[in-house]
Formats: structure tokens, C-alpha cells, sequence
């Protein structure tokens, strides 16, 4: 490999969230010191730093959010919540000395592979870093989808999105609608109902809900989570557990009884006909991620509370205009319209050796080997990659098993002094041959929804078709015999 005469890290990992600070402890412990992590806010935290809306939590259950070196054995509700998250976070990055190769206020406008050189060079807003590896840890509820409705950009009101919350602005005693009923919504909606004049909902589509067993645990039950060996034990039964539920997602079938159990949950939590309807779903639970919440249907029950079952055509003035024609002033509209996942930002920044950028090699349909590595981009490790998607249990286990993975590449690099590996096209291409098969009979491919699963193309490029055991194993170690290598 030629000698390049800037500074040369060996690796560069974009992002200071969970994947980024996990990616970290891991190069720490196999002996690489020489790194930074690329974040462009001013805090580490990921998700759990800019998502601080009312009622912001965890949908999985607390035992097993956290990373497996790092288990929390004190937290204070079976589903944390986000300040509590975000403090655990920081506290494990502060516990393994990740805080010094962290650089705030970078944020990365292009990404170029260096063939000559075997290097990345890497540009960001303040200054342009080199590595041999790049570890893209951004993740995909990141980039808030802000919707191009004619009249918003000129709303006469308060406008913001539910992952860039605005605390200064006061709902006391306004009318405000809510564009979006999704995951964030059914958390948020529940907080502020109370506080406002006349609330709005425009739910294009409903979700499926189902109640959320979340209590403060006791003083007792944290301090037996302390003894030997039994938080392990309580992770191992509830990732078993979630893994029993997932199994309904590849086999559809299974999920009747689940599904009735919802319906049943409706019928109980609105006693209101009319709304029971507009807040049943007309697909297959499981088709859209499936959502926990235990005061969502309670908060429509109230007088203040207006659910219009539309997408939103226009915004005049001081009005929003329904597609099926309902008009409703308000004051203030908060987006939870979501997050792009399938068309990530990053991609149209990172440029592989033809310089190609991924988005024009994906063309609106992601694709990776085993969800982490790209062909044509050698050297370059995506975390919460492309089908690695799970509905059913702790995206720590995703994360992990990557990391394992891209671990598992950087030894064998070093083992063998290589400078380069690359993904060949062919093993990718019967990977996800396999991958999309496999997904065919699921309920996100079959379940009679539109989702975020579902790419422009019409391609499942997020779900992850087989159990969360096979993902640790494909994982555990890297399978140089797929790479071309240098």
C-alpha cells in the first residue's frame, strides 16, 4: 500500500450512539487505541438524546436494553425511560474511557474510498480525517421525515417534529394537532392531552397496540438483580420469551390469537363505536411494528380529543385540510411522521471505489452481506444495516452480534496484515436472494400494510427473516472466504 503522507487513523467510527459507543469499548478491548468517533451534535446519546418528547420511553423491557458487558441491574421501571437511557449510555462510555476519542460537532458531508491508498478519506464540516476502516454507526431513527405538504413551510403557527421537541413553546390552552400516529405519538399524545385546549389527531393509518406492563420495579427486586448470576438469568427468560412472539412474524398464522387479544384490548379501552373503528386496523398484526402503550386509547376516551382517520392534503394559513376534505384550525402541529429509514441520508454521502455513492448503488433498495458490509465499499462496516431489522426484541442483540462481527474482521485483518477486504458481489447477491425468499411468507411481506419495511421499490429491505438466534450465529465470526482481499 502506498504511503500516504496525512495522518492515518485505523479506524473512524461516524456516530456517538449506542452502536458508536458499543463499537468503541470493543476496538478498546481488541488493542486498537487508534480511532475517533465522528458525532455531530454537541452530546453523545444517539435516539435517546434527541428524542426528549412527553412520555418518551423504551418498548422493550429494561432488563434487556443495555449492552451485555454493561448490564444495569438497578433500573427504575420495567420500560425506561429516555432520561434514564440517555444517562446509561453516558455512564458507559464515561466507565470505558470513550469520552476522549469522541469529536462533537463533526458532522460528516463525504465519505471517499481511496483505492490507491487503501484508505477512507472522510470530510466533515471542521476538517477531513483518514482511516483505514470506517465503522458507520448512525443508525436509522435519526433523520426526521419533515412532510412536503403545500402551505407548511408558511403555517401561520408553531410547527415542530416530535424528535426535535421544542420545550419553550407552551401547549397550555391551544388547539394543536398532531400529523402522525405512529410509535412516538401513542407515547407523546397520552402527556399532553391534558394540557391542551382541543387536540387533533390525523392517524392516516391505525396501528395495532398492545397494553405495556410497565411499573416501577422496587428497591427489593434491584437489589436481587444484584446477586450472582440472576439478571442474566431474567435477560436470557425475556429474550426467549420475545423470540416466541417473533416466530409469529415469520409465520403469520400464529398471531391470530395476539391479534384478537388487540381487538379485545380496543373494545375494552373505548367504550365509542365510532372511534373503535377509526382506531382498528385494517391489516395483519405484525405488518407494522407492533406498539405498547397503556394510556393511548384512555387519552382519545376525552372531550378535547378530535381522531380525523386522514392523511393531510394542505396546510391554508392557520388550517389544516384533510384529504378527505375535514378542515381544523389549530396553533401548533407537531410531526410524528417518522424517521427515513430506508433511504438513510448517509448513503448519499459514502462513495466506493468507482465512485459510486450508495445511494446510487442501492437505487432506493439497501442491500448488504449479512446486513454490514457492502460490495464496492471495501473496508466499511454499516451497523443497523440493511434486513437486520427485528420487531420483537432489543436492538442491543443486533448491535452486538455486528459488532462481533466487524471485530471479528478487523483481527483477521490485522492477523493476516491486510489493508483491504471487500465483500464479493456474487456472495452478496445469494445472500440476499436467500434473504428475500425468506421473507416472502412473513407478515411484513403478506400482512396488507404499508410500512417502513417496505422500500420505493416495493422490496422488504429492513426485516430480518429468520430468528434473532440465527443472526447472533451468522454474526459470530467473519467469513473471510466472501472477501476479496488485499
Amino acid at each position: 500500500m502506498p504511503k500516504s503522507t496525512h495522518k492515518i487513523l485505523d479506524t473512524l467510527i461516524i456516530g456517538a450512539g449506542i452502536s458508536g459507543i458499543g463499537a468503541a469499548i470493543k476496538l478498546i478491548e481488541t488493542g486498537i487505541n487508534d480511532f475517533l468517533i465522528l458525532e455531530k451534535f454537541e452530546d453523545l446519546g444517539g435516539t435517546w438524546r434527541d428524542n426528549t418528547y412527553p412520555g418518551c420511553a423504551c418498548d422493550v423491557p429494561s432488563a434487556i436494553y443495555s449492552y451485555s458487558f454493561a448490564q444495569k441491574p438497578d433500573w427504575s421501571r420495567a420500560f425506561a425511560g429516555q432520561a434514564e437511557i440517555l444517562d446509561y449510555v453516558r455512564h458507559t462510555a464515561s466507565e470505558y474511557g470513550i469520552n476522549p476519542f469522541i469529536r462533537y460537532g463533526r458532522n460528516v458531508e463525504n465519505a471517499q474510498w481511496d483505492e490507491k491508498e487503501h484508505l477512507w478519506k472522510v470530510t466533515t464540516n471542521a476538517e477531513t480525517y483518514y482511516a483505514n476502516k470506517v465503522i458507520s454507526c448512525v443508525g436509522y431513527l435519526h433523520e426526521p421525515i419533515i412532510p412536503n405538504l403545500p402551505g407548511l413551510n408558511v403555517f401561520n403557527g408553531e410547527i415542530f417534529h416530535s424528535s426535535r421537541w421544542d420545550h419553550s413553546i407552551d401547549l397550555s390552552n391551544k388547539r394543536v394537532a398532531v400529523i402522525g400516529t405512529g410509535a412516538s405519538a401513542i407515547q407523546f399524545v397520552p402527556e399532553i392531552q391534558p394540557q391542551v385546549k382541543e387536540l387533533i389527531l390525523f392517524q392516516r393509518t391505525p396501528q395495532w397496540i398492545l397494553p405495556k406492563p410497565d411499573h416501577a420495579i422496587p428497591d427489593i427486586e434491584s437489589s436481587f438483580f444484584k446477586l450472582p448470576f440472576t439478571l442474566q438469568g431474567w435477560r436470557d427468560t425475556l429474550f426467549n420469551g420475545l423470540e416466541g412472539f417473533g416466530l409469529g412474524f415469520r409465520r403469520p398464522i400464529l398471531l391470530k390469537g395476539l391479534q384478537k387479544a388487540a381487538e379485545a384490548y380496543i373494545r375494552y379501552a373505548i367504550p365509542d363505536e365510532n372511534l373503535r373503528k377509526k382506531v382498528t386496523p385494517d391489516y395483519t398484526l405484525g405488518c407494522k411494528r407492533v406498539l405498547l402503550s397503556s394510556n393511548y386509547y384512555s387519552a382519545l376516551n376525552h372531550s378535547n380529543v378530535d381522531v380525523q382517520p386522514t392523511a393531510v392534503k394542505e396546510i391554508k394559513g392557520n388550517t389544516i385540510v384533510g384529504t378527505n376534505g375535514v378542515e381544523r384550525e389549530v396553533d401548533i402541529i407537531i410531526l410524528g411522521t417518522g424517521f427515513y429509514v430506508t433511504d438513510n441520508p448517509i448513503s448519499k454521502i459514502v462513495k466506493g471505489a468507482t465512485g459510486s455513492t450508495l445511494a446510487d448503488v442501492w437505487q432506493g433498495s439497501p442491500i448488504a452481506y449479512r446486513g454490514t458490509t457492502i460490495s464496492g465499499f471495501p473496508n466499511f462496516f454499516i451497523v443497523l444495516g440493511p434486513n437486520l431489522g427485528i420487531g420483537n426484541n432489543s436492538a442491543f442483540i443486533v448491535i452486538e452480534s455486528q459488532i462481533n462481527y466487524i471485530m471479528s474482521a478487523i483481527k483477521t485483518m490485522r492477523k493476516k496484515g491486510l489493508t483491504k477486504v471487500d465483500v464479493k458481489a456474487d456472495k452478496q447477491a445469494a445472500y440476499n436472494r436467500v434473504v428475500q425468499e425468506e421473507l416472502q411468507g412473513t407478515v411484513w411481506n403478506t400482512g396488507g400494510c404499508s410500512s417502513y419495511y417496505i422500500d420505493v421499490n416495493g422490496r422488504n429491505s429492513v426485516a430480518f427473516p429468520w430468528s434473532t438466534y440465527k443472526m447472533v450465529e451468522l454474526l459470530k465470526r467473519f467469513d473471510i472466504g466472501s472477501y476479496s482481499i488485499a
